[in-house]
């Protein structure tokens, strides 16, 4: 199964940690057999709050340097490109029901690319019964799942 996960299980990676959120979740769901999907907006969202961080004194530029390299030549993440006319022509109609337009972006290319989002997004969760949503997901990848972390890992 190709999923896409949200910035969020990345942050661990350049020093940031999540609360109640486990911190290697990717590399579990690589080990549980997913294949794994990034958005390219992903390592420009990873170094904005990198950066955020570091003006703050919480870590140092070369644990996020570090972390975000790691994950940018990691040969089992696979990036996708956001720029896509597909991805791009999804994530306009994403617009009209999304205030954030890099998480259209990332619901676009998932649902353009994958079997799934993984997301604790909760304004993503909450468009599920909104039929842009729905149609879009109907007419482009009707088995897609927008999902939570605990749906998806086994233990």
């Amino acid at each position: 199964m190709k999923i896409l996960l949200d910035t969020t299980y990345f942050l661990p990676a350049i020093g940031i940690s999540v609360r109640n959120l486990m911190k290697d979740a990717p590399v579990k769901l690589i080990q549980e057999g997913y294949k794994i999907f990034i958005v390219n907006i992903t390592i420009f969202e990873l170094s904005a709050k990198g950066a955020k961080y570091i003006a703050e004194g919480k870590i140092p530029a070369e644990r996020v340097i570090r972390g975000i390299r790691a994950i940018a030549y990691n040969e089992t993440i696979n990036i996708i490109e956001m720029q896509e006319s597909t991805i791009l022509l999804t994530a306009f109609k994403f617009r009209k029901i999304l205030d954030d337009f890099i998480d259209c972006l990332i619901l676009s290319s998932a649902i353009n690319q994958c079997d799934a989002l993984i997301t604790e997004d909760t304004h993503i969760h909450n468009i599920k019964e909104n039929k842009i949503y729905q149609e879009i997901v109907l007419t482009k990848n009707p088995k897609f799942e927008a999902l939570r972390l605990k749906e998806i890992l086994k233990n």
